[in-house]
């Protein structure tokens, strides 16, 4: 799995400094279904992308379509359960941790910036108390 950094620099504020890569159609497809929560800082990038639905998801998450400008195109908070309109205009979709559009004051037309982040590979496993997929998890132990 690839991460990248994701930055605001109309505002100069960091989005993400864990966003998982979803570049190919299984990635995209699955998303974010089955991670328990994401923790500030994580997210997913989806890409291409034009649609997204927040069905079987267990909390709520920051929506930002970006343009082929890296600008932002549209932004909300969604709940579960409900599927954004079509955005022809979008490269792809940034699913962020709910509160993060309103604590970065991210809005439409703002520059997005993705850099590359040194957390290649990590990913796999079982993160938190519960033993629930998280969308970041550490490796098992033994894992090299």
């Amino acid at each position: 799995m690839r991460y990248v950094k994701v930055r605001n620099v109309t505002r100069n504020v960091e989005l993400g400094q864990k966003v998982r890569v979803a570049s190919s159609f299984l990635n995209r497809a699955v998303g974010l279904l089955g991670t328990a929560s994401l923790n500030v800082g994580e997210g997913m990038w989806l890409s291409p992308c034009r649609s997204i639905h927040t069905f079987f998801m267990r909390y709520p998450i920051d929506v930002v379509f970006v343009g082929a400008e890296d600008t932002v195109l549209s932004q909300r908070t969604y709940p579960p359960w409900k599927i954004s309109g079509w955005q022809t205009k979008s490269r792809g979709v940034l699913e962020l941790t709910a509160g993060t559009l309103e604590r970065t004051g991210t809005r439409v037309g703002d520059k997005i910036t993705f850099d590359p982040s040194p957390l290649v590979g990590e990913g796999a496993g079982w993160g938190g108390q519960s033993r629930t997929p998280h969308l970041n998890p550490p490796p098992p132990v033994g894992r090299r």
